[in-house]
């Protein structure tokens, strides 16, 4: 008798992802479907939208894509988790029961409340100690539970706020299988599986390393996972589609913004991914299997966001010869030409300013290389506590192209808009000092949920990796990308890089040539520190953990790649020193 599998669909990586996904999905056999729509910076949005009007707060795209859809879902029984209710969860489900009404199902909607922290901010404590400033959102990453406890009772739609990303394919897997509150390697498991499917095509070969061996952007497949009993699963894609689902493209998505994958911290369980395998299966299937896991801790994670002042962005175009040169000296000009301009109306001087000319490798200070191209964007970021300052200031920078560089064809996007800034802050709760998460069920009473207190973190036990004997003979030096696979994203203020070799002979050459020394002295002008490296062995890779790298934290940078989604490219342009004799071997897995 066949082992039992249940089949979940990755339908949505973040708000604003395409509607294309559900349908395509739905061409295949899935059981069911699981959305993620919140990145830390849509929360403060959804929040200033649900102020103008307390009706919204969650991104219509949800009701639109899944409405469209909800007749082929409800005919087929295929169930539905998300995280679509953002700020007001019982808003989004109100809205969806709507539209089922409108076409004549009757569906059982489960909403998980809970995770607002702002009526408990006197609880929060800071990451790294401080005073909290006055915060616009503070949302805990709730957890499986909720979920679990919500399909039990019946719901065929699970509406959550801010939980977990991973925690939607979790809840689910443990109301399948049956899995406890203590099973901790399954529980890892499961969430390794949310953790895989939370990107949408990005586990199917989107933004890959080798990027021009991945067929069909234009109909890249959205993820499935069919997964089993034990943990393990094989992820795939629906037939027809484009995208490209092997062990480069999955081990990338695995170490993607974990920073250490022997302790990768969620609501449920503390999941080591260390020793985790990916092994191909032909026809764009891996299997993945190995997650272990601890107990979790007593502390929920809380994303926190303020408002820090204003920004205003303008961007020209300047042709010619120097054009750098020519976007320094705009740059230069228009920023003291503000200072006075806000001196003479009673403005205090810009808090902080930023000047890029794109095309002359701005994002590789201080190793810029092509500084005599002919043509570059000028990025010029400024920023104010007021908002009128800056407004005053967008006025003034019409005059660029009448009294600056020669060369200036315009400004692009025309006159640049103040917008707020908004800082993230992490913060922990005690899970023991807070309600129980609430699960209500068709408008229902709500019903608590109660969740384990946690436990203290344990300290990994890590394995010493022993030094590797290399071949003798010559070396030759090659760049990085000739023997590993990068993907890098952010945490807060800092990068996580994680290379993975192509050949498991290459990650002893990995290991010895990129130290965190190596890493810190290659981002030089970029990167801060301090950097850290973890193993993981399993997946034939080491993870990197660069600290105070994205110039003051992710979502607030004024860089043109604020959350490091650059770096791990940057990376494999880091010369090695290999030998020989490896590369005389196929190198691509």
């Amino acid at each position: 008798m066949n082992e039992r599998v249940v089949r979940i669909g990755g339908a949505s990586g973040s708000w604003g992802d395409s509607p294309m996904a559900i349908p395509q999905l739905l061409t295949a056999e899935v059981d069911y479907l699981i959305a993620d729509y919140l990145a830390e910076i849509t929360m403060s949005l959804l929040a200033r939208a649900k102020l103008k009007d307390p009706e919204g707060g969650y991104p219509p795209d949800f009701i639109r894509d899944l409405g469209n859809n909800l007749d082929e879902i409800a005919a087929r029984g295929i169930k539905f988790v998300t995280n679509a209710g953002a700020v007001n969860p019982q808003g989004c489900a109100e809205a969806l029961a709507k539209v089922a009404a409108d076409k004549g199902h009757a569906l059982n909607i489960a909403v998980v409340e809970g995770d607002d922290m702002l009526a408990h901010a006197e609880l929060l404590r800071p990451e790294g100690g401080g005073t909290l400033p006055k915060l616009l959102t503070a949302n805990a990453y709730l957890g499986a539970l909720p979920i679990r406890a919500a399909l039990a009772a019946g719901a065929d739609i699970v509406i959550t706020g801010r939980a977990a990303d991973s925690a939607l394919a979790l809840g689910i897997l443990m109301h399948e299988f049956g899995w406890t509150e203590d099973q901790y390697d399954l529980l890892a498991a499961g969430s390794l599986v949310g953790h895989v499917l939370e990107c949408g095509p990005q586990a199917t070969g989107g933004i890959h390393t080798d990027w021009q061996d991945v067929p069909g952007w234009e109909n890249i497949g959205y993820p499935i996972a069919e997964c089993a009993t034990d943990g393990s699963f094989v992820l795939t894609k629906p037939p027809a589609t484009g995208g490209l689902i092997n062990r480069g493209v999955v081990s990338e998505q695995i170490l993607y913004e974990v920073g250490d994958p022997a302790a990768y911290i969620l609501p449920d369980v503390v999941a080591d991914f260390t020793n985790v395998s990916v092994e191909e299966l032909g026809n764009n299937r891996v299997r993945v299997a190995g997650a272990r896991g601890g107990a979790p801790t007593p502390d929920y994670k809380v994303s926190a966001t303020w408002l820090d002042g204003h920004r205003a962005v303008a961007t020209f175009s300047i042709v010619g010869p120097d054009a750098a040169l020519k976007a320094d000296r705009t740059a230069e000009a228009l920023i003291a030409r503000g200072e006075a301009l806000f001196a003479k109306n009673g403005f205090a001087g810009f808090s902080s300013t930023h000047a890029e000319a794109l095309g002359a490798e701005a994002a590789y200070p201080p190793a810029q290389q092509r500084r005599g191209t002919r043509e570059v964007v000028l990025r010029l970021v400024v920023a104010h506590p007021d908002r009128r300052a800056l407004e005053l200031w967008s006025k003034e920078i019409g005059s660029v192209g009448i009294s600056f560089a020669p060369g200036t064809t315009g400004i692009m996007g025309g006159r640049p808009r103040p917008t707020p800034v908004i800082r993230l802050l992490t913060c922990y709760v005690a899970k023991a000092s807070l309600p129980a998460p609430r699960l209500i069920l068709d408008g229902g009473d709500p019903i608590e949920v109660p969740v384990p207190a946690g436990e203290a973190l344990q300290t990994a036990t890590r394995e010493p990796i022993a030094g590797a004997d290399f071949p003798k003979g010559e070396r030759i030096s090659v760049p990085l990308g000739r023997i590993a696979y990068a993907r890098s994203g952010d945490k807060g203020n800092s990068s996580n890089i994680a290379l993975i070799a192509r050949r498991a002979e290459y990650l002893p050459v990995i290991r010895r040539e990129v130290t965190p020394q190596r890493m810190l002295d290659h981002f030089e002008g970029l990167v801060e520190g301090p950097v850290e490296r973890f193993d993981a062995p399993g997946l034939l890779a080491v993870n990197f953990l660069l600290r105070n790298a994205l110039g003051g934290g992710g979502i607030a940078s004024p860089r043109i790649d604020p959350q490091g989604k650059a770096f791990g490219q940057m990376s494999l342009e880091m010369m090695v020193e290999v030998p020989r004799v490896l590369l005389g071997r196929e190198e691509k897995a």
